[in-house]
């Protein structure tokens, strides 16, 4: 495969951001660990969840990412999705609050996808991601899936790629993604992600 991009440094024009995106995989379900649940913590499953629930919930947990994709679509063309029979939404839920996400996209049964999966600010650290990531691998393994997917970027937290070869989850490919910055056009607030300076 021949890279589009030359070697060296490219200006991205004001308002742009790129990222690197690495792709993930793994065929089989690795060995369980014994993980148990911070407490006060449950999973509650989501058949098909109303999409301005999921919008509080993506933006909760992702917005200090610039997680964007779910935020710019239209209630039907999110409901198609997130109704589907082959897609699960779960939440992490904590005295009454949702603080955790987890989507499993099985509409390909050939490439599995974890299509999103992440948690609110007050559960980083507490081991919910773990337990968390737990709970995804036994429901997917528990279907007959050739390929479990998952992609994360150099947008996303720092922690996140690690997590998931941790997880078992081998890298097999790399791509940048370039995009609006969801900040210019007003779909997240232009004082998130301090971190990445706004241009």
């Amino acid at each position: 495969m021949t890279c589009d991009f030359p070697d060296g440094t490219h200006d991205l024009p004001p308002g742009k951001l790129a990222a690197v995106v690495t792709w993930l995989e793994m065929t089989d379900r690795p060995a369980p660990r014994d993980i148990r649940a911070p407490e006060g913590v449950e999973l509650v499953a989501h058949p098909a969840p109303a999409p301005d629930w999921y919008r509080a919930l993506y933006r909760r947990v992702g917005e200090d990412w610039l997680w964007v994709s779910r935020l710019s679509m239209g209630d039907a063309a999110l409901a198609t999705i997130l109704h589907a029979p082959e897609v699960e939404v779960y939440s992490l839920r904590k005295g009454g609050e949702d603080l955790g996400l987890l989507e499993l996209d099985f509409r390909d049964p050939d490439n599995t996808e974890l299509a999103f999966f992440g948690l609110a600010p007050e559960l980083i650290g507490t081991g919910a991601g773990r337990w968390l990531m737990e709970q995804a691998l036994a429901r997917v393994f528990a279907r007959p899936v050739r390929r479990f997917f998952v992609h994360t970027c150099t947008l996303d937290s720092p922690q996140a790629l690690a997590f998931y070869i941790r997880s078992g989850f081998t890298p097999f490919k790399r791509s940048v993604e370039i995009m609006d910055d969801p900040r210019r056009a007003g779909a997240i607030a232009p004082h998130i992600a301090p971190h990445i300076p706004l241009l």
